[in-house]
């Protein structure tokens, strides 16, 4: 060998391959060059202290690869006809610059938006029912699943549904997303064509409004106020929209509801231009005041409403779980592009979920976070309010997961980059406008504050950051 070569008998590597890759590796940084002889077999072995064999099966490797040849009597050498390119150097790799991931796999940031509270989450619980799903499971937790989704779990959700929101739907409607992007993609592969003109809350979700435009919709922004979505506005704009993408029960990211006059408006415009209206439901098991309001779809006497809803933030988001309610007329084509896709969430954690929802386990979850939820948004409100309430305007809704503050002066997004810089994880209010003049303001998520001095703590890092100190 070119230089010294130990093998390491307690590596999961068997050592053939560890003489295997050394070889390649002195080939390619160029420490064995094309024509240079390599050891004899049964001499490389003595020097090893090694099995002959074990050498042997090293080189039949490398010469079925081409990297050696064999002379006969003059020996054992590197291919002369090897053209030698560098392999890259892996021991220190240079980060990509540039990019930000929307999700990195990372513990959330203080104030962060969009999740739940992890701390809460019953895992020991969760835990001992996907253990039992595991040691119950027969040969149909291991064949290919239902690309419409596991049969129980779509049979729970259509239970759920029916009970809490106010949609009567059987389980042949629901299909299992792989989270709300994945709703979008099957939606727009059933009934989506390039240049549809789509109406899009303004400001709205900013990860709808990208799905959309990969799907090749023309976009029509709407605005909204403290009514929701101005439907007069929308069929001024564009009369013929094909689609409305719209969170009717807790507006993202402003919060207002949509009232029930603009409720009826917009199933009247969609019944008579036969247009489709997508009901993203993110939050709305989270209301404070009152009971939470029934879904746009439980209205829906024509069937014109597709009713999307998640897991990700009432339970946890790792679970990448969403579902899709479709119309009966449209169950079929949905079925047929969702067996196209392979739109999948593992069946153990589908499988566990059902139980979770059979077995009351989710009503009693809920209830518990809509207490807790509760605490922790006036623990941030009141921090707020000491430390900021000159510069923030807090506009509090009855319902939600975060709170939008209006900020009186100053750029949301350069605070936001510079909170994220002390570890607080705000998002600013401007990017989620289309087109439209934007409001300048922060979203700040409460569900992860633990306590009120942790509210008191990050409320006074963000008053520095907005202060400029």
């Amino acid at each position: 060998m070119i230089h010294p070569f130990k093998p390491d008998r307690s590596h999961s590597v068997p050592i053939y391959r560890q003489i295997y890759e050394r070889f390649r590796e002195s080939i390619a940084d160029g420490r064995l060059r094309p024509g240079d002889r390599v050891p004899a077999v049964r001499a490389l072995a003595a020097q090893l202290n090694l099995a002959r064999g074990t050498v042997e099966a090293a080189y039949q490797l490398l010469m079925g690869e081409g990297y050696l040849i064999a002379r006969g009597a003059a020996g054992t050498v590197v291919s002369p006809q090897l053209v030698v390119v560098s392999s890259p150097v892996l021991d220190d790799p240079v980060a990509s610059p540039g990019y930000q991931y929307n999700h990195c796999g990372a513990l959330p940031l203080g104030l962060q938006m969009g999740l739940p509270a992890l701390d809460a989450f019953p895992r020991k619980l969760w835990t001992k029912l996907a253990g039992r799903q595991l040691r119950q499971a027969g040969l149909e937790g291991l064949v290919y699943p239902d690309p419409r989704g596991h049969a129980p779990l779509r049979a729970a959700i259509a239970t759920y549904l029916g009970i809490s929101r106010g949609i009567a739907c059987h389980p042949e409607q629901v299909f299992v997303c792989a989270g709300y992007r994945a709703c979008l993609d099957l939606i727009s592969r059933t009934l989506m064509r390039q240049g549809d003109a789509c109406w899009l809350e303004e400001p709205g979700y900013f990860m709808a409004r990208n799905a959309l435009l990969e799907a090749g919709l023309q976009l029509v922004p709407v605005p909204v106020d403290e009514q929701g979505l101005d439907v007069a506005q929308g069929i001024a704009r564009s009369p013929d929209a094909r689609f409305a993408v719209v969170t009717p029960t807790h507006q993202s990211p402003l919060g207002m509801s949509l009232s029930l006059p603009r409720r009826l408006a917009l199933l009247d415009w969609a019944n008579r231009r036969g247009s489709w209206i997508i009901e993203d439901d993110y939050d709305s098991e989270y209301r404070y005041q009152g009971r939470p309001l029934p879904a746009l779809k439980s209205l829906d006497l024509q069937g014109r409403v597709l009713y999307t809803g998640t897991f990700s933030k009432v339970l946890f988001p790792g679970l990448r779980l969403a579902y899709l309610v479709v119309p009966a007329e449209q169950g079929d084509a949905f079925a047929r592009q969702a067996d196209r896709l392979h739109n999948h969430c593992p069946q153990l954690l589908q499988a566990t979920v059902s139980v979770f929802l059979y077995e009351g386990h989710f009503a009693r979850h809920l209830k518990k976070m809509r207490s807790l939820y509760a605490r922790r948004r006036q623990w941030l409100l009141d921090a707020l309010q000491q430390h900021l309430g000159e510069r923030m305007l807090i506009n509090l809704q009855a319902g939600g997961m975060h709170l939008v503050a209006g900020l009186r002066e100053g750029d949301d997004v350069e605070l936001a980059q510079r909170a994220r810089a002390v570890g607080i994880a705000v998002e600013p209010l401007s990017q989620w406008y289309l087109e439209a003049e934007p409001k300048c303001g922060l979203l700040l998520g409460f569900t992860n504050i633990a306590s009120a001095e942790q509210a008191w703590t990050m409320a006074g890092r963000l008053a520095q950051v907005i202060r400029g100190s």
